[in-house]
């Protein structure tokens, strides 16, 4: 079932109780790399590990997201800066222990690539805290691994 989450701003990336800050580099260019984010939303299961289903909602201001597991979140969509910055907040999950959750993803350019620095950003108990913490190196994992994967995604754009 699903469950209405705290609706957070921006200002939560900093002030969380729960921060998860991981950062890659990507060949592509951030044109690319935030055009794959934000516009598309529905090609995140290509790439994006344990993402099963995505798709914009809203005219690009929401996205539904589905991983695998069943695990489904709404959720909507606070910074689209095109080259730079992407973040949303969930709304609603079914996912056990979370009261808040935003996601921000960055982007600088790092010679003819990008730079990107992705923060989770949630609140829960101490029990749904303390099991992130222990999921850090995975989710770090995860992360790089998906921007590999993205990477050779939009080189096979190219």
């Amino acid at each position: 079932m699903a469950r209405r989450l705290r609706p957070v701003e921006l200002d939560f990336v900093e002030s969380a109780p729960l921060r998860l800050v991981f950062a890659a580099e990507a060949a592509a260019p951030p044109k690319a790399v935030y055009a794959a984010l934000a516009d598309d939303v529905a090609g995140w299961p290509d790439w994006f590990t344990g993402v099963s289903r995505a798709v914009s909602t809203d005219d690009g201001r929401g996205r539904e997201v589905r991983l695998t597991g069943g695990t489904r979140f709404a959720e909507t969509v606070l910074a689209a800066e095109p080259d730079e910055r992407y973040a949303y907040r969930v709304d609603t999950t079914n996912a056990p222990g979370l009261r808040a959750l935003l996601e921000d993803w960055r982007l600088t350019p790092a010679g003819g690539g990008t730079r990107l620095r992705w923060t989770f950003a949630a609140d829960g108990p101490a029990p749904f805290r303390l099991v992130m913490m222990l999921a850090r190196p995975g989710l770090g994992r995860a992360f790089r691994e998906s921007v590999r994967a993205l990477d050779r995604r939009l080189a096979r754009q190219t």
